[in-house]
């Protein structure tokens, strides 16, 4: 290859590529629900009460940089109340100073202090969420890598267990009655493992924390118990022989308060020499019954293992017999047996109807006519064979020999040879065996329905239902196993509801949510993780509300930083009330400016022509000034030669601000109609004729009159581009104006029309409109307030509050949807869609009123609609007439406010990502 084809190769695969990671997106957006991103570190909102905590809501973790996974196991642990009743009273040792100054002590005490310090700020604080920096740079230095990757959520939480352990251990080594340890009391049990090892029997005790669980191969959280609990061949276990099998049995003699069982959704492939994540399915109930792994019901269990392994194996032989019925046949395809009788008893009902050859001719070919001499016998001599000599037999052209269907092959199949007593016979023996096959698959079926439900029911009698374990959290990890996202589903019992939390967001969720999203086997999110609880102990979930819970250390701590909290807040108010006064100062300053409406006489005077420029158009001033250029080529050329010479200076200064790069408030396309026209490259018959236009009339600015005259002298094209490019300006302006009045009922249709007219402007050019992506935000955030309004409306439950609120999205939110989703501008739009879309679909899983519950129903088909069908708008707003120095200045003013909001929001992130970096 030469190397222009290497380059060209190469260039075809990065598109090739390119196309499929772009399609490989879409898909997965798509079918996904927009797969959410999560970065890895959170930034702060500037404005504090956006990290303002609402009410009693559950205070969230900042993530501090791939510590997604510290989150989700703090505030899971969090949220076993006993737990967090021993971190906030932990006291270190009394006599810590006569401790060995060893590593741990160094270790464990500052994290314990830090550990408290967090748990009290989660009980107490004002903010939405808090920092715990401090709390997890103690714990890195923990871990065999120091650098900031994802960390091994199971190591994390079995070092977090062995210093608090270590923690409280000093602490009770000071009494002499050595009481245990209430961290080993609340998360450690015991097993105890019978069995035979080389035919010789063993039985010990061992201490478990985390039981772990294999998830590969089983269907259910019981399947990986019971493969957990049996290891080996355990026939011998029971047998008086001395067997030189090996196996064991574990029983459970002591269970702890919370019992954590770590699912190993990660293995290592030797062939790839890579960790690789297992997306099984894998299903657990909310309600675990431990009685049939405890060693005092060894016995029954047995018996019942027993039982369960004889119907499985004639489950098996059933499910067996019942495929050769299903799949019948000895080819590689197969068909179910009742559907290949009824197949051949239609075949021998089938009766025979054959053609006629003339019928079977292929008559798109050229043919001779029936009436045409000669053309009989050519027909004839196609049906009959001929005789010939090999000397005397010759090519003969016979174009229908191919496609003749022979005289006595018919329509379909059907047998050619019955009689009506075959027939009867026949007919009668396929019945009889379809309605046997069908009676034999429904017994099967039958029976192993009933062998299922004879297995889950195995253990449901009242006597293996005594130790009741209830689901507490789940954590999820989401991603492969390289990388990836944690967050957690915590069940709050005082609310019935499960909670969802995400770093620093903690959101209402539903079990619908976290079966969805823990199960896995269809998405890369599962758990790793299951913490049940002891449902018979009160004291995992009693409550203290408040600060009341917390020591006295704590709560001044508490305070302290809510008192800082509350300054940051205070001060934020006083700048934006500085901020608001100035700007208001400053408007006040500009104030609006006459526009003169008497031709400004040509001055020499400075401060005089300063004046009456002032007062003047853009466009009236730029003539002026070229007039005056050309005032020595008047008294040396002539007239004629001046006005050349005011034509030139004028278009250069033109072609000078048509070359500019100027920001949105001060855009010279508003000021002359000229700028618009070079830059979008308009033919020079329009320029001439348009300037000329402007020379003629000095007072003319862009209203009705000069329309008219300005459709004599360009085409109407140019010419209902500018005025639709004005048009979408002023939609665009009022609607940008209302937004910041937060009017954004009226606000919404401004933007609607401002993008939907822009986007036809753009696509002649792309200087022919406005920025599409400054609409597109504005046009979004308006939908995404009146979607918050709207859900706020339905959630007080009252009648005219809620009919408003389902008012508000039927009649503006849903139908302006697919146009969100039509242009795939960003995938900015696809996500808000999908947010307003979980926001209503939340309510789903909540108690509510019937009535309220019917309208719920009704509407949210509209909402979730996939269609990109775009429904009717309202007819577009009536606009006002604004003269170019008007339009100019407000237009300025407005924009030169959205642009001061984004620049600071874009240098906030450019410094954050310099401070990351």
């Amino acid at each position: 290859m030469t190397g222009d084809d290497k380059d060209d190769l190469q260039r075809a695969i990065a598109l090739s590529l390119e196309e499929s990671n772009r399609a490989f997106r879409e898909t997965a957006e798509t079918k996904a629900s927009l797969k959410r991103t999560h970065p890895e570190v959170w930034s702060d909102s500037p404005n504090p009460h956006d990290r303002k905590r609402q009410d009693s809501c559950p205070v969230g973790l900042k993530n501090v940089g791939n510590t997604c996974w510290f989150s989700a196991v703090i505030q899971s642990l969090f949220n076993l109340l006993e737990f967090q009743r021993l971190v906030l009273h932990y006291s270190p040792p009394a006599r810590v100073q006569d401790l060995p100054r060893n590593q741990k002590e160094h270790r464990n005490l500052p994290f314990m202090q830090e550990l408290r310090n967090l748990f009290s700020l989660m009980v107490g604080s004002r903010r939405k969420y808090v920092d715990p920096s401090k709390a997890v740079e103690i714990l890195k230095d923990a871990f065999k890598s120091s650098e900031s990757q994802q960390q091994d959520v199971s190591e994390f939480t079995h070092k977090l267990l062995d210093w608090l352990e270590d923690a409280f251990q000093m602490k009770a080594e000071e009494d002499r009655y050595k009481p245990k340890n209430p961290m080993v009391e609340l998360f450690y049990g015991r097993f105890l493992a019978v069995g035979v090892l080389e035919g010789k029997k063993f039985e010990n005790t061992e201490t478990f924390g985390q039981y772990p669980l294999q998830v590969n191969g089983f269907k259910d959280l019981h399947e990986c118990l019971e493969a957990a609990m049996v290891e080996g061949e355990i026939e011998s276990l029971h047998s008086a022989e001395n067997s030189a099998k090996s196996g064991q049995e574990h029983w459970f003699t002591e269970l702890p308060p919370v019992l954590t069982f770590e699912l190993s959704r990660f293995e290592f492939n030797q062939a790839l020499g890579r960790p690789e994540k297992i997306h099984n399915k894998l299903e657990f109930p909310p309600m675990l019954y431990m009685d049939r792994y405890m060693d005092r019901n060894r016995d029954i269990t047995r018996i019942k293992r027993e039982e369960i392994r004889r119907l499985k194996e004639h489950l098996t032989v059933l499910q067996q017999r019942l495929e050769r019925y299903l799949s019948y046949g000895s080819g590689p395809k197969r068909f179910p047996l009742a559907d290949v009788l009824q197949y051949a008893m239609e075949f021998a009902s089938s009766k025979p109807v054959c053609t006629s050859p003339v019928e079977a001719i292929d008559t798109s070919g050229p043919s001779a006519p029936a009436d045409v001499p000669g053309a009989a016998p050519q027909l004839q001599q196609l049906q009959q064979p001929q005789t010939t000599t090999p000397s005397s037999r010759l090519p003969v052209h016979k174009p229908f020999t191919q496609s003749r269907v022979p005289p006595d092959l018919p329509m379909h199949p059907a047998p050619r040879h019955i009689t009506e007593e075959e027939l009867r016979v026949l007919e009668g023996c396929l019945h009889r065996w379809r309605s046997e096959v069908e009676n034999d698959t429904r017994d099967l079926q039958g029976s192993i329905a009933r062998i299922h439900r004879t297995i889950e029911l195995m253990y449901s009698d009242k006597m293996m239902m005594q130790v009741p374990y209830r689901l507490h959290a789940v954590l999820v990890h989401e991603g492969q196993a390289s990388a990836g996202h944690y967050w957690a589903y915590i069940y709050d019992p005082h609310h019935c509801c499960w909670m969802k939390y995400n770093d620093i967001s903690v959101t209402k969720s539903s079990w619908e949510e976290l079966v969805r999203d823990s199960f896995g086997g269809y998405r890369n999110a599962s758990a790793y993780c299951l913490m049940y609880i002891n449902d018979k102990k009160p004291f995992l979930i009693e409550v203290l509300n408040g600060l009341d819970k917390l020591p006295p250390d704590l709560k001044e701590y508490v305070r302290e930083d809510n008192e800082l909290f509350q300054r940051e807040l205070q001060e934020w108010d006083a700048a934006q009330a500085r901020k608001a006064q100035q700007e208001k100062l400053a408007l006040a300053a500009a104030g609006p400016r006459p526009i003169s409406t008497e031709p400004s006489p040509v001055d020499n005077t400075g401060e005089r022509e300063h004046t009456h420029r002032t007062m003047m158009t853009p466009n009236m001033q730029g003539i002026i000034m070229a007039i005056g250029k050309s005032r020595s080529v008047y008294d040396k050329c002539g007239p004629e030669a001046a006005f050349f010479k005011a034509l030139k200076v004028e278009y250069t200064r033109l072609l000078r601000l048509a070359q500019e790069d100027t920001p949105p408030h001060s855009d010279h396309r508003l000021q002359h109609v000229i700028v618009y026209f070079i830059q979008n490259r308009a033919p020079k018959k329009i320029l001439e004729r348009t300037l000329l236009t402007q020379f003629a009339d000095r007072n003319l600015g862009f209203d009705e009159r000069y329309g008219r005259k300005f459709l004599f002298l360009c085409e109407q094209m140019w010419h209902q581009d500018y005025r639709n490019f004005r048009e979408t300006t002023v939609f665009l302006m009022i609607g940008l104006e209302l937004f910041q009045k937060k009017s954004y009922v009226e606000a919404l249709m401004y933007l609607i029309y401002s993008y939907q007219y822009n986007k036809e402007l753009l696509a002649k050019g792309p200087y022919r409109g406005h920025d599409e992506e400054l609409i597109a935000h504005y046009r979004r955030d308006c939908l995404l307030k009146l979607n918050e309004h709207a859900a706020a409306l339905f959630e007080t439950g009252e009648e005219p509050e809620v009919t408003g609120g389902l008012s508000v999205m039927n009649e503006l939110v849903v139908p302006c949807i697919p146009l969100l989703l039509v242009d795939e501008l960003e995938e900015k739009d696809v996500v808000a869609v999908e947010d307003m879309r979980n926001r209503w679909c939340s309510y789903l899983g909540q108690e509510m009123e019937p009535n309220l519950q019917e309208k719920l129903t009704d509407f949210l088909p509209k909402l979730l609609d996939c269609s990109t069908e775009i429904k009717s708008f309202a007819e577009p707003p009536k606009l006002p007439s604004y003269s170019t120095l008007e339009l100019c200045e407000r237009f300025g003013n407005v924009m030169a406010s959205v642009t001061l909001v984004a620049s600071t929001v874009t240098l906030f992130s450019s410094l954050l990502l310099l401070f990351v970096l």
